[in-house]
């Protein structure tokens, strides 16, 4: 298989100013603000709080998301220095199988050594990246990672035991929609042109760092951080403002429906943006009104393409590459659901 090489010379596309990358904030912003004193003017019975009680729901849950994502992003950056600067080149290569599907199925299992939720797992994949780890491998590690997490196991387990095969059909759902997005990505032809271009010149500039393993671990540092925090600030504000003007109780009305309480738990997972390490509690107060499968397919989706991760995301791979991404996930997680429901 030939490897997509970040590092490698491509023809330039134009890259948005960091003036226009702020105004495209700030239009983000008026557009949500906008949206909720439409809502509010066009439909006050849809929510029982008023729209101030609400704004400031929103930025309590945007500044507790990004508070419980903070740590594990740091945890993230700091194994991504270790990959990148530390490990000696060649040392995690050689303990890889050579065949490109037993490499993925191996590093879709790595996540098992490395206690970080989804948040921390995008800085350490994109070290994996810069030691031209391919973009279908990483993506692979990158997906499955949140799900075989070891405390993941666990608090799913604390959550539901073995009740309704909700832990196996996630661990074994999880690892399955990784081993595929690999796949089909190991089948691109251009994987290169999945990443961005300011990923590729981070790449560049990493390789070319002078100094010592400490100079170089600090400007790694550096870069990571910009890179990262805000997104992660971005992406919390999203899910904190998306919280707020998606009405929950809309969703929660169609629960009982085999069909439509796993789409309504798909999106609500995208909504809530909860760390992987914790989603079960918060799934667990809806087993009891809605479908095995819908949980199933909550505990999916969250990790791997809410809110908050896709605009992690959005550092490294281009929208295009995401919104891949995000109908691979959803239809197979909706497929997951499905099966369960008809075992359960």
């Amino acid at each position: 298989m030939t490897r997509a090489d970040p590092r490698a010379p491509r023809t330039a596309r134009l890259e948005p100013a960091p003036a226009t990358k702020a105004l495209v904030g700030i239009l983000l912003g008026l557009a949500v603000v906008g949206a909720l004193v439409a809502i509010d003017f066009l439909a006050p019975s849809l929510f029982s709080a008023s729209l101030p009680t609400r704004a400031e729901d929103a930025l309590t849950l945007a500044i507790s998301v990004l508070i419980e994502s903070l740590p594990f992003v740091t945890l993230g950056v700091i194994l991504s220095i270790v990959v990148q600067v530390w490990i000696p080149p060649g040392v995690l290569e050689r303990w890889m199988p050579r065949r490109a599907w037993a490499r993925r199925m191996v590093l879709s299992l790595l996540g098992m050594f490395i206690p970080v939720c989804e948040c921390g797992n995008v800085p350490f994949a994109r070290g994996l990246l810069m030691r031209r780890f391919s973009v279908a491998e990483t993506m692979t590690f990158l997906i499955a990672a949140p799900i075989v997490n070891p405390i993941v196991i666990i608090t799913t387990h604390a959550a539901f035991g073995f009740s309704d095969g909700i832990l196996i059909a996630r661990l074994l759902g999880g690892y399955a929609i990784a081993n595929l997005i690999g796949w089909l990505y190991s089948r691109h032809p251009d994987p290169d042109s999945l990443l961005t271009d300011r990923f590729r010149a981070t790449c560049e500039l990493v390789t070319h760092e002078p100094g010592n393993r400490v100079q170089q671990s600090i400007a790694q540092l550096v870069i990571e951080l910009r890179a990262v925090m805000p997104a992660l600030v971005i992406g919390s504000a999203l899910a904190g403002a998306v919280q707020v003007i998606v009405p929950r109780e809309a969703l929660l009305a169609i629960g009982s429906n085999p069909a439509l309480s796993i789409v309504a738990m798909m999106a609500l997972a995208m909504v809530v943006s909860i760390c992987s390490n914790v989603d079960s509690f918060f799934a667990l107060s809806f087993a009891s009104t809605f479908t095995p499968g819908s949980i199933v397919a909550f505990l999916l989706v969250g990790p791997l393409v809410d809110v908050k991760m896709l605009a992690l995301l959005r550092t490294t791979f281009t929208t295009r590459t995401l919104a891949g991404l995000v109908v691979i996930v959803v239809l197979a997680s909706f497929a997951i659901g499905t099966v369960v429901n008809l075992l359960a």
